[in-house]
């Protein structure tokens, strides 16, 4: 995967962002009680866990990992919340955050992403696989060779494929962690749906569906 530098944040500082809008007579970040700091962020937490979970057992390969790994990605945005909610995007800062928390893991236990052995990734595959699909996906002959192209798609688009095809996140939910728009999102997977066509040497149609 094409890590792009705009989107993935260091460790100790944060992506570039605009601070988002504020309505009258609100508290800034940095103002409000700690408790409230607390109960905001169990919010978002519990908004997101679940999914942060199914991610970056994508990656890492285990359930006790992926934990340690989203763990740390709480942590960190708790250390931290105040600044965070001055992010234009809190979702898409938590989406690096934990992608960067991935990487981390995956360099010190000297792995690549475990995608390829995962149910989830199996099950996308027999759906990929099945009998009669419309789908040029349908012509893969196994899951190294899907594995191997998707890995080498640009970030952006590995997430939107990994997200909406593997995960089966709406494209909605898609454009919030990745934040861009609603087309963005159709066209980053419009264009690694052609990129894997041409590496995996399979033939375009012009009128191929974007739905499963």
């Amino acid at each position: 995967m094409q890590v792009d530098p705009n989107v993935t944040a260091a460790r100790g500082s944060s992506p570039a962002a605009a601070p988002g809008p504020l309505l009258p007579g609100d508290a800034l970040p940095g103002q409000l009680p700690e408790r409230r700091l607390a109960l905001t962020f169990d919010a978002f937490d519990a908004h997101h866990h679940t999914l942060w979970l199914r991610y970056a057992h994508t990656q890492v390969g285990g359930r006790a990992a992926a934990e340690r790994v989203v763990d740390a990605t709480c942590a960190r945005l708790l250390e931290h919340w105040p600044h965070v909610l001055t992010q234009e995007s809190v979702a898409r800062y938590a989406w690096a955050v934990l992608k960067e928390e991935v990487a981390q893991w995956l360099e010190a236990h000297g792995r690549e992403p475990a995608l390829v052995g995962t149910a989830a990734f199996r099950a996308a595959i027999r759906k990929l696989l099945r009998p009669g699909a419309r789908d040029r996906f349908a012509v893969l002959q196994g899951e190294i060779g899907l594995y191997a192209a998707i890995a080498r798609l640009p970030e952006r688009q590995y997430d939107a494929i990994v997200l909406r095809h593997v995960l089966r996140v709406p494209d909605e939910t898609v454009a919030e962690y990745l934040g861009v728009e609603l087309a963005t999102v159709r066209s980053q997977v419009r264009h690694a749906r052609r990129r894997l066509a041409r590496e995996l040497d399979l033939p375009e149609t012009e009128n191929e569906t974007e739905e499963e």
